[in-house]
């Protein structure tokens, strides 16, 4: 393989590499483990011998973490940063711990979070990218030659398997909530995971991303029989995404959105693909400005452990850094409320001197964060997000200005307009009146301009007794009482 230096590594480079840290050993060792030899060169077959279990998965090191629980917590994290990364050994080690395939891991098997992560891994480019590629016979023709490509693939053979075996037992309710996941998690990958999503919805390629004429992508539609699930085929897992253009579309132009050049080019691309593409253009930019993630938050439950759940995402870019550095512009006392709503507090803390080393521990042990005792800037919009997502209807208007001011996140008026609408369903009243300003400027996009909604909300507000809306409902009416005058 290729080996470059940091100064004149590309950003793909540095990424693919990633050999900082415990964690990124999974992806080392598996590299260059010796026992790589292990790993079958016989073609498409390769998988079927009695023993390929053992003689096709690729290595895995020995275990980071002892079996006691605080040490599967610590390597659970450790996993789950590397995944959110885009590591693929890391994504697969999760989607085993889910599943429990290990007796010690019992405790923490949870199926739709082993759904989620086997998917990811599914879905991630560096399970099923070749190194090389010849003509080796046989079913396919030309085919990856090295051995890790074999191994990999055997990887990603067992985890369609396992998929699909889960998402059949699964509730219609449950493949939403992994998909809604799968979505989160590559929203956070910026301009590569919008396009991994945009070929998770394309009909031109395999079911998770993959080149249509990928040996396991065949096998996960049946081999193309258009019959359900044939021999060897997944259908489950193979139905998780629909397919459609609009979608395929949407993601596109969304990584485009990031500032990144080469989605741009995907996207022109993908418009002259298909003669009916392009006429999507409009409809797609408009419902664009309207999206936002399916989670503001990784869904846990608050204030039980993050351990299964824990959001090991990070914020990125300057946007992101520049929206933390005002968090100093928000009151505290926002924080102090939405932490008093999780129950990490008993009282409102006014300043984070208020708060002792136990309670911000607490925090951070519900965001999977380190112990460090100190309360960041990110923990403060984590305790108002989290406080959000478990319907506290204060948070919610917190975060929803937060959105629209640019503080602790970067401005989103699509998440705003999103935060405002679910505390106006739990009876805010500023809520109410700052959708009316929405609908009385217009939000391209978001909220189109709507006087008489306008007027509505305001008015709704006005009864439920919040000042600035009242006086500004008087000035209207003396507007129109005037008008009727004249």
């Amino acid at each position: 393989m290729r080996v470059v230096r940091d100064g004149d590594a590309s950003p793909d480079d540095r990424r693919r590499r990633r050999v900082g840290g415990p964690a990124a050993a999974i992806v080392v060792l598996a590299l260059t483990a010796g026992t790589l030899a292990a790993c079958g060169d016989n073609g498409a077959a390769f998988w079927r011998r009695s023993d390929s279990a053992a003689a096709n998965q690729c290595p895995r090191p020995q275990s980071i973490t002892g079996p006691e629980f605080n040490a599967q917590e610590a390597g659970l994290r450790l996993l789950r940063r590397e995944a959110f990364r885009g590591d693929f050994f890391a994504q697969l080690e999760l989607g085993s711990r889910y599943a429990a395939i290990r007796a010690t891991d019992k405790n923490i098997e949870d199926p739709i979070e082993s759904a989620v992560w086997t998917g990811l891994a599914l879905a991630n480019d560096e399970g099923y990218a070749p190194i090389n590629r010849v003509n080796r016979g046989g079913w396919g023709g030309f085919r990856p030659a090295s051995r890790y490509d074999d191994c990999r693939a055997w990887e990603r053979h067992v985890a369609y398997q396992r998929l699909d075996r889960q998402l059949a037992q699964m509730t219609i309710d449950e493949q939403a909530a992994v998909r809604d996941r799968m979505i989160y998690v590559l929203s956070t990958q910026d301009a590569e995971g919008f396009r991994t999503l945009a070929r998770l919805h394309d009909v031109l390629y395999g079911p998770y991303g993959e080149p249509s004429d990928n040996r396991e992508a065949r096998e996960a539609v049946g081999r193309g029989n258009g019959a359900g699930q044939g021999r060897g085929g997944y259908y489950s897992a193979a139905a998780l995404f629909p397919r459609n253009d609009v979608d395929a579309y949407l993601y596109n132009y969304l990584a485009t959105q990031t500032g990144d050049v080469g989605s741009y080019v995907l996207l022109k691309d993908f418009e002259r693909s298909s003669p009916n593409r392009s006429r999507y253009g409009a409809f797609v930019e408009a419902k664009a400005r309207q999206w936002v993630p399916p989670f503001e938050f990784y869904p846990n439950d608050a204030p039980a452990s993050g351990v299964p759940f824990s959001d090991e995402s990070r914020p990125r870019g300057d946007a992101y850094e520049y929206a933390l550095g005002r968090m100093t512009e928000l009151p505290f006392i926002h924080v102090g409320r939405a932490l008093r709503y999780l129950g990490v507090t008993e009282t409102v803390a006014s300043a984070p001197n208020d708060l002792s080393a136990r309670q911000i521990q607490s925090l951070e042990a519900m965001l999977g964060h380190d112990m460090e005792s100190r309360l960041s800037y990110l923990e403060m919009v984590r305790a108002i997000q989290l406080a959000a997502v478990n319907g506290s209807s204060e948070a919610q208007l917190v975060l929803a200005v937060m959105y629209s001011e640019g503080i602790g996140v970067p401005t989103d008026y699509a998440r705003a307009f999103h935060w405002y609408s679910q505390a106006d369903r739990q009876g805010s009243p500023e809520a109410k009146f700052a959708i009316s300003t929405y609908f009385a400027l217009g939000v391209a996009g978001v909220a189109d301009q709507d006087k008489a909604e306008a007027v509505a909300s305001r008015i709704d507000s006005a009864l439920a007794g919040f000042g600035p809306s009242a006086s500004r409902l008087q000035a209207v009416l003396s507007q129109v009482s005037r008008s009727q005058r004249r």
